[in-house]
């Protein structure tokens, strides 16, 4: 279960602006219906399609001689090839069904980190998974070929197999694995990458390291059928005073209180701000700034800013729900020159950092800064899918009140184009 509290009308001036009126919520409501019905983006169909479960579920049943005696999973991909995996991976590892298995992942091309994540890697015990839609992102290729040559992975079937890929259907990346012999998961065109974590890119991988993947769907499905069905109209009044108030409070801060989100923070990092920063159809730009925040540690790096900088900021709170966790407490100890410490003897660790978590959200919210928090009961499969497809939907939701396509990157694309330029005069 996840509980949402908004408080974004603490402050006088913002009461008219947190309540929308019904017409205000049916137009979002709208637009979103219309995006699903029209199929936008394949995103919205992902928590119901049996796909990715039955092509990961023959790929494991195909391969399970190998599958049981891998070490380690070496993902080769970059944003949202990457990193929901590596969010919800970050997020459930705490679990007693995840399998002991390394998991590693190659994002990018510094030669430090890349020597760093292949240390102790060895061919017999690894299974290389390549994430693209097209496998011709240059960072993503350029990191493949260096794994094939080193490992000599195209030398004959047997080294193959330890090769994945999972791509769209009948990219070039598809096409290579089809002539090369090479395993090949494919997923719809029409899913974006940063939308994809929920198709065979997570669900493939999440299976492999014993998530139970059919409750992390379900928890997703559930909640966008509440959404569609007009049960969590929270997310609608929060999308429209994000967007009207675009001006006033153009960054938005999730400060997440746990280690275990550091990882997710980056997805919705990348999701925010590749899904929004774009130009309108009016040809105006327009967009909204994510930044991550850990709590308690950036309490002590951030929260001046927030509190008496410049006024232009939201703040999601982000926890888990504390009461359960019980130990580790602090001991009852008291030592000389240190007694102002004493106040919190005998707390839990758990306890202590969920009233930090509060002191700060009041704190912040006195100052009149608008804020909203989420609550998940437990980390556990069916949460995290509902807190994926929440943060999905109100991306689209604030998108289709921007009036852009939240779904393409055409800056990211100009990008690229100017690297192929760089390197011809080279």
């Amino acid at each position: 279960m996840l509980n949402f509290n908004q408080y974004f009308d603490k402050n006088p001036d913002l009461r008219h602006l947190a309540n929308p009126n019904q017409k205000a919520l049916d137009s979002v409501f709208d637009i979103i219906f219309l995006e699903r019905k029209n199929k936008k983006s394949g995103y919205y169909e992902l928590p119901f399609e049996q796909k990715a479960l039955q092509d990961s579920e023959a790929y494991i049943r195909e391969h399970k001689a190998f599958l049981d005696s891998i070490k380690n999973i070496v993902i080769i991909g970059i944003g949202g090839s990457s990193l929901g995996l590596k969010a919800i991976d970050g997020l459930l590892s705490h679990l007693s069904t995840r399998k002991k298995i390394q998991l590693a992942f190659l994002e990018h091309t510094d030669p430090i980190e890349v020597k760093k994540s292949l240390h102790n890697i060895h061919i017999q015990d690894t299974l290389f998974i390549i994430i693209s839609k097209s496998g011709t992102t240059i960072e993503t290729s350029s990191l493949m070929k260096y794994v094939i040559h080193r490992y000599s992975l195209f030398e004959n079937a047997e080294t193959k197999s330890h090769l994945l890929f999972i791509t769209d259907e009948e990219s070039p990346l598809y096409f290579l694995g089809k002539k090369e012999q090479i395993p090949v998961v494919s997923i719809s065109k029409n899913i974006g990458g940063r939308f994809s974590v929920l198709s065979s890119v997570g669900v493939l991988p999440l299976m492999l390291l014993g998530y139970d993947t059919k409750r992390l769907l379900q928890g997703a499905g559930e909640f966008e059928s509440n959404f569609f069905n007009r049960k969590e109209e929270h997310l609608l009044k929060k999308a429209i005073f994000l967007a009207k108030n675009r001006d006033r409070f153009p960054i938005n801060i999730l400060f997440s209180y746990s280690s275990a989100f550091k990882d997710f923070n980056s997805w919705y990092v990348q999701l925010w701000g590749e899904s929004l920063g774009k130009f309108d159809i009016y040809g105006k730009k327009v967009g909204l700034t994510p930044i991550s925040l850990i709590g308690s540690i950036d309490q002590h790096s951030f929260l001046q800013l927030i509190t008496q900088g410049l006024m232009d900021k939201t703040i999601t709170f982000l926890s888990i729900h504390q009461a359960k966790y019980i130990e580790p407490k602090i001991p009852d100890l008291s030592f000389e020159y240190l007694e102002s410490t004493d106040f919190v003897n005998g707390t839990s660790l758990a306890k202590l950092l969920g009233l930090q978590q509060t002191a700060t959200m009041e704190t912040i919210q006195s100052e009149g800064i608008p804020t909203d928090h989420i609550e998940l009961e437990e980390l556990c499969e069916e949460n995290v899918g509902k807190l994926i497809i929440y943060f999905e939907l109100l991306t689209s939701c604030v998108g289709g009140i921007f009036n852009i396509n939240s779904y393409d990157q055409p800056g990211v694309e100009l990008g690229k184009i100017r690297l192929r330029e760089i390197f011809k005069i080279l």
